[in-house]
């Protein structure tokens, strides 16, 4: 009766550590500066490292690629795509790896070269997924449509 109980126990601890570990991590300090995404449909930057500092903005774009460039507790200091800076809760934060267009009519193409047959244009603002950035060239994602598009055409991890 005992010997079961035991087991039980360790079963109940075992599937809470597998619940709660994966959030932890996202608590783990890495060296900065370093990129990171907006993972909340909402998501407000604040002025200093703490829920009583005011809220400056409220971003409501998923994915928008930020840089952070501080760290304290769960909280980094971040600078977006325009320059703006300010704190940020680390659960608001992922590790995807995107990237926002700076041009307008951003090329992409089928190759990681200028002279390939170019698959479609991107508008300034537009944000897609980065997999691979080679030889001036980043391979893009927008909402499932790959392609190529010149590296100096983007804000975010593309160095």
């Amino acid at each position: 009766m005992m010997a079961g109980f035991g087991v039980r126990a360790l079963c109940m601890f075992l599937a809470a550590l597998a619940i709660v570990a994966p959030a932890s991590l996202r608590g783990q300090v890495k060296e900065t500066p370093y990129w990171a995404s907006i993972s909340s449909g909402e998501a407000r930057m604040r002025v200093g490292p703490s829920k009583d500092y005011p809220a400056n903005w409220v971003y409501r774009r998923r994915n928008l690629p930020v840089k952070v460039l501080q760290v304290h507790s769960n909280w980094r200091k971040i600078e977006d795509p325009s320059g703006t800076q300010g704190w940020m809760h680390v659960q608001l934060l992922s590790d995807t790896t995107t990237a926002i267009v700076v041009v307008n009519n951003g090329e992409i193409r089928s190759k990681r070269d200028d002279k390939s047959s170019m698959l479609y244009r991107v508008q300034k603002g537009v944000v897609g997924k980065i997999s691979e950035c080679k030889d001036g060239w980043c391979l893009v994602d927008v909402e499932g449509q790959r392609g190529f598009i010149l590296a100096s055409s983007l804000w975010g991890p593309v160095n």
